[in-house]
């Protein structure tokens, strides 16, 4: 399905004015799309997959695949107070937010943020936590190919040699891991955040590749017990990038937990009232 490309200037009271650019394709309930570390490309085929059903809404992270980003947005909270800010600009309401990796943290976030357009979060294999015994990956003293090689259940059938992608994407690599650190610090952890996901209030969905060796299941559980009424969901031969090793399975979990995704037409609501 096509997607479109925009670009908006959003405003909050810890950044001022930021850029960001938005791709947007499928019609139905929204669905706001955080990607991780690896950049928008790491989602670019689930929100295509997802927009069959979905209206998807996937933001690039400023600072990544060469956006520019503000020296005033320089935090995870930062980057969901942006995010609530577009859902305002959008003027969208019962939203489904869903992130992976660093953008699972940012889902977490703007639950905390208690906005009336944010519907439910679902964290994909999410960073952000500090949970004893399971330390997220030491990711910047790792080579691509060694992160790589830790992300995926086969990561000879999926993973990246970065020599073969395109020369836009290498070249951004720089910038996606400069934004990452700022954005992440070197842990990938905030040490209030555990405590601080008591006060979520909307439903939440917790969902974890088995052998993701990036962030283990173990933290997940962790995650979701963190969590009021968080559901728990693993995913069997998955690591680290569910939405690119085991697409149909995160799809799934994503319905089931969120209900249809699409809207009904009239005929469709006459027949059903």
């Amino acid at each position: 399905m096509t997607s479109t490309t925009q670009a908006f200037t959003l405003t909050t009271g810890e950044t001022g004015p930021v850029g960001v650019t938005v791709a947007e394709g499928g019609a139905g309930r929204p669905v706001l799309l955080l990607h991780g570390g690896g950049g928008p490309q790491t989602v670019a085929g689930f929100a295509e997959l997802l927009s069959g059903q979905a209206r998807v809404i996937t933001p690039t992270h400023p600072g990544f695949a060469g956006t520019a980003r503000p020296d005033a947005l320089n935090s995870v909270g930062g980057l969901a107070a942006l995010y609530v800010a577009l859902l305002d600009e959008l003027d969208l309401t019962d939203v489904t937010v869903v992130g992976n990796s660093v953008g699972g943290w940012i889902a977490a976030e703007m639950a905390l943020l208690h906005s009336p357009r944010v519907g439910r979060v679902i964290l994909v294999d999410a960073a952000g936590l500090e949970v004893p015994g399971h330390p997220v990956a030491d990711f910047f003293s790792l080579t691509l190919d060694q992160v790589s090689q830790l992300s995926y259940h086969d990561p000879v059938k999926f993973g990246i040699d970065l020599a073969t992608l395109p020369p836009a994407v290498q070249a951004a690599v720089p910038g996606n891991r400069a934004s990452l650190a700022v954005y992440a610090g070197t842990t990938f952890a905030d040490p209030t955040l555990a405590g601080r996901l008591a006060g979520v209030t909307v439903p939440a969905l917790v969902v974890w590749g088995e052998a993701d060796r990036i962030v283990d299941p173990d933290y997940g559980r962790a995650y979701a017990a963190a969590i009021p009424g968080a559901q728990f969901r693993l995913l069997a031969a998955t690591g680290h990038l569910p939405q690119i090793e085991t697409p149909d399975q995160l799809l799934a979990a994503i319905t089931e937990f969120a209900g249809a995704l699409t809207v009904p037409s009239p005929a469709d609501r006459a027949l059903t009232g």
